[in-house]
């Protein structure tokens, strides 16, 4: 009946690494028509992901490459990789009234705030940091000196929590993912957004 009227949403979603957000995210794919930006990063590929996928794995030439040609959206240095966001497919599915969620470290969900003031952050925090800490070690990618170093990255990046619009604990996988999807629901339904389909309800009423 009706036209694509609604405006695109875009969600930022940050955690600590070792926080579940991979898994979290693939969930939600399962239960929200959603777009998931791929983000791209220097980093080696781990035993259980894929490239495209997970993320877009790539060297450092040509990383700098895109970021100069202005076709990085934002990006961060992160345990001395490059983590960044296309910038086209981003913006192509904002246009087409979709909803686009970026997964980014903290430092780039800043930037996108600014970019697009008109997101949403979640931020997904671990039940506590001794949990976290198990989870990474679960993963057995990396060495012990890695670990310390992303625990004390996790108490860091906590402390920005309290600047995003949500937040979100990672407990059971099936709460914290029906929490985000109530929370995308929700905000697809603000006035602020539906303002086109009250003008269509009320042309098609007068034709």
């Amino acid at each position: 009946m009706f036209g694509n009227t609604q405006q695109g949403l875009l969600v930022v979603l940050s955690a600590p690494s070792g926080c579940g957000k991979d898994t979290v995210l693939s969930e939600l794919d399962n239960r929200l028509e959603i777009r998931r930006s791929v983000s791209m990063t220097t980093r080696a590929i781990r035993p259980q992901e894929t490239d495209g996928v997970d993320y877009y794995f790539v060297d450092e030439p040509y990383f700098l490459k895109m970021l100069a040609e202005d076709k990085i959206l934002e990006y961060t240095s992160y345990s001395g990789h490059y983590y960044g966001t296309p910038r086209q497919a981003v913006d192509e599915w904002l246009r087409a009234g979709e909803t686009v969620v970026l997964k980014i470290e903290v430092e780039g969900a800043e930037n996108v705030r600014r970019l697009y003031p008109d997101s949403i952050s979640i931020f997904l925090v671990p039940p506590s940091m001794h949990v976290l800490e198990e989870r990474l070690r679960k993963r057995s990618s990396e060495s012990e000196e890695e670990i310390q170093s992303r625990m004390t990255i996790a108490r860091s990046e906590m402390q920005h929590a309290t600047q995003y619009d949500y937040i979100v604990v990672n407990d059971r996988l099936d709460d914290a993912v029906s929490d985000i999807r109530a929370i995308i629901r929700s905000e697809r339904h603000k006035t602020s957004r539906c303002g086109n389909i009250i003008s269509e309800v009320i042309h098609h009423a007068e034709s």
